[in-house]
């Protein structure tokens, strides 16, 4: 960004203004001082200062200011630290939708990728460009004639929160940008913004000094101080930015470009930066951004990139910052409007994600907890170890079988593995690590929670708490029943619901209605509006459909699904205690150990006693059968929904199916038809590729066939 010259002047200024101080025709050129050194201090991690001599040069500036407040300009460096505390972030659109990457986890996905390009380019061989994945929190920011206007997280992908004043606290973000040197007006720019690994660790050793709980991991802690209220709170973070994606801007020969294919015919060729993302990179670097022109890498072909990608994951850990893949992009702006999106990524591009994490650490205790259903669940303690950026200190170990077939002790060395960068679960102990004070793992006889006999049915491997009183239990089942699938109590969360049942306000299933609002609106926190709110959504809550009703309670081995097939199989609730097993194993996908488990739920007198309760108190407990609104057009083909909908709800697309005269499946399977992928998809995805019969398709693509 500064030649050697600049370099040379900025400093003779510096000096200057060291030994005499700057008066007020001299507040352009200090400035200019204190964005140079910003620049060589947050982006070149090159510092030509001390701090205490850039603290005393920051001073002048803030006195100057002080005495000629006319003079205050916007890119200031004294204007990134906000004085007033932000009540609220409100929400603002972005210019262009900022979509999710695909994603690819081995060389053939990679290559098929690449396959896809070449079909959709007509080319042999293409070019593109390859950089580090940050695992950090992503943004927009919005520059208009060189200064920055707004920024944004990435929010819904449509809509963010406007969070300009936190990020005018991040350092290695310029106020001002030059991009009017390379003819851009408007620009809507994407990045990341990250905490260094150093940087964590020292935040999370100042929590600790203070008796605070560490943050989990750095992406998490850049998230979370993004939202601070005070731009203070921010500034003190230490937060840094990556940018590396130009997805808008206008020049000022009214060229418009966008990377949703938005364009006109005035591509300014003479631009060489702005032809090629790669060039877009060396622009944000030149305007002074922490881009990584550095880390990138330009490459023919996709055996190029998958060596590349492959040696890059062999040196992560020699990063100052967490990465969890690697991107990959079709560098051609050209080849990439050509190749366009989908509704959920571009076609141009995708990420490779990084194998597993593994680390060792040891196990210190067990404890034992208890479900909504009974069962006990032993969660192993582990001395806190950093894993795929992520700080794990507890991890379910899921029975005593399991418990027996790791061979864990007490006191154990293990080996643990954050699996696809989501869950994670211990690989081995290490006996050869053993010293002879480890101790085995004794499994309780009595629940940890109420005392009673525990019960392990023949053929199972979870040991259940059959006390239905248990309060662990209970408070779990009140848990389930408020939640967005079931009954979907909205202001009810999880929160609430632990400190309503510890205060006695609230003891079973029933009591959620027949709440003592007085009493609550005695609680610090609850105001009118609050419990206006939780009322309104308890009341409504009674018109729900049967099947949420019959999910909500909770009924072992009963999914969505399976509460969907029920409650379609009967007129009223009640219907259910006239059905035998063998009646229940002749609906949908309900086998014997299923039907076994609702016939019990249904003869059970303290259920039966709830549902009575549950109608005298107004729920929906008849099956309001809907009529098909389509011509039967998708009639006995199955459908099933992974990832998030960006603009149905999920219950709402599957509502739409049934009433066309589909069926909504629970899992991948040969009888699945429709797969419908969303954003962030998951295995059900990767399994689906796996089954040829089995027709992949967007949210866009299924709205589609619906209108048909």
């Amino acid at each position: 960004m500064y030649t050697t010259e600049q370099t040379k002047e900025l400093q003779t200024a510096t000096h200057t203004f060291l030994k005499h101080a700057a008066s007020v025709e001299d507040i352009d050129a200090l400035r200019n001082v204190l964005r140079f050194h910003e620049y060589r201090y947050y982006v070149l991690n090159d510092p030509l200062l001390a701090d205490v001599e850039y603290d005393k040069l920051y001073k002048q500036l803030e006195h100057i200011e002080k005495q000629h407040p006319e003079l205050v300009a916007k890119d200031s460096p004294t204007q990134r630290v906000g004085s007033t505390l932000n009540a609220a972030f409100p929400t603002v659109q972005h210019l262009v939708p900022m979509l999710s990457l695909d994603n690819s986890y081995n060389a053939e996905d990679l290559y098929d990728f690449d396959r896809k390009a070449r079909e959709l380019t007509g080319l042999d061989i293409i070019e593109y460009c390859v950089e580090p994945k940050f695992d950090g929190a992503s943004i927009s920011l919005i520059y208009e004639n060189d200064i920055l206007v707004r920024g944004a997280t990435r929010g819904d992908g449509v809509e963010g929160e406007d969070i300009t004043t936190n990020i005018k606290q991040i350092k290695s973000i310029p106020l001002s940008a030059p991009f009017s040197k390379f003819g851009v007006q408007q620009v809507e720019i994407r990045g990341e913004i990250i905490l260094t690994k150093d940087v964590f660790k020292k935040y999370n050793e100042s929590l600790a000094e203070q008796g605070l709980p560490p943050l989990a991991n750095p992406r998490n802690a850049a998230s979370g101080s993004l939202r601070q209220k005070d731009p203070k709170n921010v500034a003190k973070r230490n937060l840094d930015a990556f940018l590396y994606h130009i997805s808008y801007y206008t020049t000022r020969d009214g060229h418009v470009q966008s990377s949703d294919g938005i364009q006109n015919d005035n591509l300014p060729k003479h631009n060489k930066y702005l032809q090629t993302h790669g060039g877009s990179l060396d622009m944000l670097w030149e305007c002074g951004f922490r881009a990584p022109k550095k880390e990138k890498l330009i490459l023919n072909g996709i055996d190029e990139v998958i060596k590349h990608v492959h040696d890059f994951e062999e040196m992560r850990d020699t990063l100052p910052y967490e990465i969890d893949g690697m991107v990959v992009k079709v560098n051609d702006f050209a080849l990439q409007d050509k190749m366009g999106m989908t509704t959920h990524h571009p076609r141009w591009a995708i990420a490779f994600k990084f194998k597993a994490r593994q680390a060792t650490t040891k196990l210190k205790a067990v404890e034992f907890q208890v479900g909504r259903t009974g069962a006990v669940t032993p969660v192993a303690k582990l001395e806190p170890v950093h894993i795929g950026g992520v700080t794990v200190s507890s991890i379910s170990v899921h029975n005593e079988d399991y418990i027996k077939e790791k061979d864990l002790k007490i006191g154990d060395n293990v080996l643990i593995e954050r699996a696809g960068d989501v869950i994670p679960q211990i690989v081995k102990s290490l006996p050869e690590l053993r010293t002879g004070h480890e101790h085995n793992i004794h499994f309780p006889k009595k629940c940890p929670v109420c005392a009673s006999e525990l019960f392990k049915e023949e053929g199972e491997a979870v040991w259940r708490c059959i006390n239905i009183d248990c309060p662990a239990q209970v408070v779990e089942r009140i848990i389930h029943f408020v939640s967005k699938d079931a009954m979907d109590i909205k202001n009810f969360g999880e929160a609430n619901v632990r400190k309503f049942y510890e205060l006695g306000l609230l003891k079973d299933v029933p009591g959620i209605y027949k709440l003592d609002f007085a009493a609550i609106s005695k609680l610090e926190g609850f105001g009118k509006k609050s419990i206006d709110n939780l009322q309104t959504a308890i009341e409504a809550s009674k018109e729900q459909p049967l099947h949420r009703l019959v999910y909500g309670l909770g009924i072992r081995f009963v999914g969505e699904t399976t509460a969907k097939t029920l409650a379609n199989a009967v007129d009223d609730i009640n219907d259910f205690t006239n059905k035998t097993e063998e009646d229940l194993q002749q609906l949908e996908d309900i086998g014997v150990k299923v039907a076994q488990s609702i016939y019990r739920f249904f003869h059970n007198e303290q259920n039966l006693k709830i549902l009575d309760e549950l109608r005298a108190l107004g729920l929906q407990m008849k099956n309001q059968k809907k009529t098909s609104t389509g011509d039967s057009t998708l009639k006995e083909q199955t459908f099933l929904f992974t990832g998030t909908l960006t603009k149905l709800k999920r219950s709402d697309a599957e509502a739409m199916v049934e009433d066309h005269g589909g069926k909504i499946v629970s899992g991948v399977s040969s009888k699945l038809n429709y797969l419908v992928v969303g954003e962030d998809a998951g295995s059900k995805l990767e399994k689906a590729k796996k089954i040829n019969t089995i027709r992949i398709i967007s949210e866009d693509e299924f709205l589609s066939l619906i209108n048909k």
